[in-house]
């Protein structure tokens, strides 16, 4: 069974309506698929029908923004209760901030002569509550001033580049101890990818293994070397803690990040299913989703 758990609809980042990303991942013989929209449970309830009907399983999921020392670290959460006052509430505010920084990226980009209005951006990220920077390179990439999405961050947008302005993400430590208070998973995606590997060392991932209950790191994913995979696979298994693999796909919004092309083992996500319900036990209070497992 073909095991993908990092994914994203047109709820956050991606480009396909969730609907039409099961339908993907069923026409990929996927067995399970996580949505993973960036700080929103919103597709939660449509990819659990979809799923369904597709007769794939289904896993509830949130990719949490969060900063260490400065640097931008994702963690992943899986069926959690997104109600849980503490973590709604860091969500709302993470999502308020992508939004409220539009503004000042459209005004970077104008004054380097980079035709872009907000009402663009906000056209390209119709249905979702977490409007981020890869709508605002959608937008350059519909007014034609770039290729595509990753032309629009490497030249606009990306951390150094004229139009990236920063926001506000959660301590990776709180926001793992908030998944956990909320019954879910938290596993850390793609630690050795973009800049997270400035700071999420063998040391700090064992340092949130035993001071907030870290449960898993994503290993397999496009942005690690075969040789990434290796030691990040090593250090999961000398902590004791699951590692996963996923695509990380985002429809047209990323290049060879197609559905399944990495996958996590069946024993690992069994284990992942192992803590879930230890977690969901441990937090009585909290309203835990379900995974759907035909």
């Amino acid at each position: 069974m073909r095991i993908d758990l990092h994914t994203h609809s047109n709820r956050s980042d991606g480009t396909d309506p969730v609907d039409v990303l099961i339908a993907h991942a069923a026409q990929a013989g996927l067995g399970v698929i996580a949505l993973t929209d960036h700080d929103t449970a919103d597709g939660w309830a449509e990819g659990r029908r979809a799923a369904e009907d597709a007769r794939v399983g289904f896993v509830p999921g949130i990719e949490i923004s969060c900063k260490l020392n400065g640097i931008s670290v994702h963690l992943l959460g899986y069926l959690p209760d997104p109600s849980y006052p503490p973590l709604a509430e860091e969500l709302r505010i993470v999502r308020d901030g992508r939004t409220d920084r539009i503004p000042s990226i459209v005004s970077r980009l104008n004054a380097v002569g980079v035709s872009l209005t907000v009402d663009e951006v906000l056209a390209q990220a119709t249905g979702t509550p977490s409007v981020g920077r890869p709508h605002v390179a959608d937008a350059l990439v519909a007014n034609g001033t770039v290729a595509n999405r990753t032309e629009a961050f490497d030249r606009f947008l990306a951390d150094g580049r004229p139009g990236h302005v920063s926001h506000y993400a959660i301590d990776p430590g709180r926001a793992i101890e908030l998944v956990r208070a909320a019954g879910g998973v938290p596993v850390i995606a793609h630690p050795w990818g973009r800049s997270s590997y400035k700071v999420m060392t063998a040391e700090t991932i064992g340092r949130m293994v035993e001071d907030h209950g870290l449960a898993g790191i994503e290993v397999d994913h496009q942005d690690h070397s075969p040789q990434s995979r290796t030691a990040l696979r090593a250090i999961a298994q000398d902590l004791g803690i699951i590692y996963t693999g996923s695509s990380d796909h985002h429809g047209a919004g990323k290049i060879d990040h197609d559905l399944g092309v990495n996958s996590t083992e069946p024993e690992q996500f069994a284990r992942l299913l192992e803590v879930a319900t230890k977690n969901a036990s441990a937090a009585p209070d909290a309203q835990v989703p379900e995974a759907y497992l035909p």
